[in-house]
């Protein structure tokens, strides 16, 4: 369940892309973590992000969790689908279930993200 063409974080973020904007979302970890997701807060578009700082949260049955940026940038798009349907994440944390598209201030920070084999090690050693 953790794809090896993304990037991850340490606080269970994922990146996908390279070439202009990258889409963001949490991972299958993190989710299954929080179990049922019935809310998501999500930054407006045009709001500038910074890498390590939350941006939004999202609400389980269970707990509030923060969602950190992974890199610096704007954010160009948001999955607004999940105002209504928040537990798309839980069913698709990958694909439908993502939160946002940013573009990078720099996009060779995505270099320092986790690769899927090290976010493998963090999440089962």
């Amino acid at each position: 369940m953790i794809p090896d063409d993304l990037r991850y974080t340490a606080e269970h973020e994922w990146v996908r892309g390279g070439d202009g904007p990258v889409r963001v979302g949490i991972t299958h970890f993190a989710q299954d973590s929080l179990g049922d997701i019935v809310y998501v807060q999500l930054p407006e578009q045009g709001a500038q992000v910074s890498a390590g700082d939350s941006f939004g949260e999202v609400e389980s049955t269970k707990s509030v969790s923060e969602i950190y940026a992974p890199i610096s940038g704007t954010v160009v798009g948001r999955n607004d689908k999940l105002v209504d349907e928040p537990e798309t994440i839980n069913a698709d944390p990958y694909g439908e279930g993502w939160l946002v598209e940013i573009d990078p201030s720099d996009p060779a920070a995505l270099d320092a993200l986790l690769t899927a084999d090290a976010y493998r090690e963090l999440t089962e050693g």
